[in-house]
């Protein structure tokens, strides 16, 4: 059947790196990851081939994007979306406890809380 349905509450929680919480629903083509990011919690500036889509749900999320040297820096909080397109340098911190969803797309056991610093 080409339908399926998840519980968020069933799934496996995984810790990739310290004060983070993650849950993934893993399909053919797209990837969606519930996630928590305690506070605190920070990514050094990365990039992925995926294109990501990370939706903040609560909390205070600061994002930087761009080159190093040529950055920028965005706070978001709940209902703002930040959009990542391939191979884009981005890093985060959360200023406050903070759960978003993060959309994948193509498919990557990877992302940059996998290997952090890539």
């Amino acid at each position: 059947m080409g339908a399926h349905i998840y519980s968020w509450n069933d799934l496996t929680v995984d810790h990739p790196m310290d004060l983070i919480d993650r849950r993934r629903i893993i399909g053919d083509d797209v990837m969606l990851s519930h996630v928590t990011l305690h506070k605190g919690f920070r990514i050094q500036p990365h990039r992925h081939d995926n294109e990501q889509m990370a939706v903040v749900l609560s909390g205070r999320v600061r994002f930087t994007l761009g080159e190093e040297g040529a950055t920028e820096v965005h706070e978001l909080g709940s209902g703002q979306v930040l959009h990542v397109t391939s191979n884009v340098r981005h890093g985060a911190e959360a200023l406050e406890t903070s759960v978003l969803l993060d959309v994948f797309s193509p498919v990557s056991e990877a992302t940059g809380v996998d290997n952090p610093g890539q």
